[in-house]
């Protein structure tokens, strides 16, 4: 079980691989033809940044696949071994957090690389040193106190009923759903200074926008986002009482009144859509379907990786393998995903007008350095939002890209 359980992962790693490989040979292909909605030296410039990523992302994907194969080789069971104590939940704890503690720690450095280097480079990057070093204490610091809760809480599951599999999705299920109505005030509260929006006449558009969709937030916010990144980004998050609309600094730089407006007017169709509890449904889905594989593991596997059926190592193999099972996954999300960004750059054109959200993407795309072309095989598997170009044609532009019709969006808008 134990060989087959590592071809399948190999397999994974290997289509990722592959995936890359065509994203870079495509974008250096098409980089050298006529430049689409950027100036040619943006162009270029987009181009190589999307090719740094991505050669990134492989060096990655090789890593994590050494250490998969060093886990499973026995390191797993040297994690276990080390961490015995007479108290079952300490143990339990100690091991799950030691696993993602290790992990985090070894893929640390391409987060690094990937700010101060890559994104440094192409000028995105407004970070600290001192303020990197921040963030990542305070996100190790909330990945052990908000992890260990969790590990606990599955654990007892785990000691109290033989369908533990499915109380523990239930409970996971139930985290999920309170980090999506309290993730704006932890990301404030612990990262993003956020002020109220002080612009009378943008406020009232805005609560104008919210009263034709029925929006009730608790508020229009501001990010102080430009002291760590100059991408242009705003989100809305939080259910029932605790949502509210967040607005990068570098949004309200970059973008026209009208601009904006459109740009909400999208977010805002989202919501009017139901996205959001569409995402949380398959997200739930997905984690209720490895729930269900992980329950059911045979007995051959913890054999021949030396270790016990306990609750710990259940859990360390599915943090193990979750990356190659959302792999798998992500197909159908970003097909369900890319539909929804379509219905909501409808609401957003219906609200704030079609050219103001032409003119907004087109801004977004240049500002955040976005390459506007990739590889069919790569939107398959990776993007959420469908290639902007097929975008702008549904909003009415005529934009024209010179690039064969194989690369057409494969979910276009209905």
């Amino acid at each position: 079980m134990l060989s087959t359980m590592v071809g399948l992962y190999t397999f994974y790693i290997l289509m990722r691989l592959y995936v890359s490989v065509m994203q870079i040979g495509f974008i250096n292909q098409v980089k050298r033809k006529k430049a689409v909605l950027l100036g040619e030296k943006e162009y270029l410039d987009a181009a190589n940044y999307a090719v740094a990523k991505e050669k990134l992302s492989m060096v990655e994907a090789m890593v994590e696949y050494a250490l998969f194969f060093v886990w499973m080789a026995g390191a797993l069971a040297w994690l276990d071994e080390l961490f015995i104590t007479q108290n079952p939940l300490a143990h339990t704890l100690f091991a799950v957090l030691g696993l993602i503690l290790i992990n985090s720690a070894v893929m640390l450095p391409f987060g690094w690389y990937a700010k101060f280097k890559i994104d440094a480079q192409y000028g995105f990057n407004r970070s600290s040193m001192g303020q990197y070093i921040k963030d990542t204490l305070i996100s190790t610091v909330l990945t052990i106190i908000i992890g260990g809760l969790i590990v606990w809480g599955i654990a007892a599951i785990i000691n109290a009923s033989q369908l533990w599999w499915l109380w523990s999705f239930c409970f996971i299920f139930g985290v999920v759903v309170m980090m999506n109505m309290f993730f704006p005030t932890v990301r404030a509260l612990f990262f993003d200074k956020v002020t109220p929006l002080d612009n009378p006449e943008l406020q009232a558009q805005i609560a104008t926008l919210m009263e034709k969709t029925g929006f009730v937030s608790s508020g229009v916010f501001i990010s102080d986002a430009s002291k760590r990144d100059a991408r242009l980004n705003a989100y809305f998050g939080g259910l029932g009482k605790s949502k509210r609309v967040v607005l990068f600094d570098t949004l309200l730089q970059k973008l026209t009144p009208q601009e904006l407006i459109a740009v909400l007017g999208h977010e805002l169709g989202h919501f009017a859509h139901g996205d959001l509890y569409k995402n949380i449904a398959m997200v739930g889905a997905m984690l209720f379907g490895m729930f269900a594989a992980f329950g059911n593991l045979p007995q051959s596997l913890y054999s021949d990786l030396g270790v016990s059926s306990s609750p710990h190592v259940m859990m360390m193999l599915f943090i193990l393998l979750m990356p190659m099972v959302s792999f798998v996954m992500m197909p159908l999300m970003g097909l369900i995903s890319r539909h929804n960004e379509y219905e909501a750059d409808r609401t957003g054109s219906e609200l704030g007008g079609a050219a103001h959200l032409i003119s907004a993407l087109t801004k977004l795309v240049s500002e955040n350095k976005s390459f506007p072309l990739s590889h069919p095989l790569y939107r398959f598997f990776h993007t959420t939002h469908p290639p902007v170009i097929e975008r702008l044609r549904a909003l009415g532009s005529d934009i024209v890209a010179d690039v064969t019709e194989d690369f057409v969006d494969p979910c276009p808008p209905l």
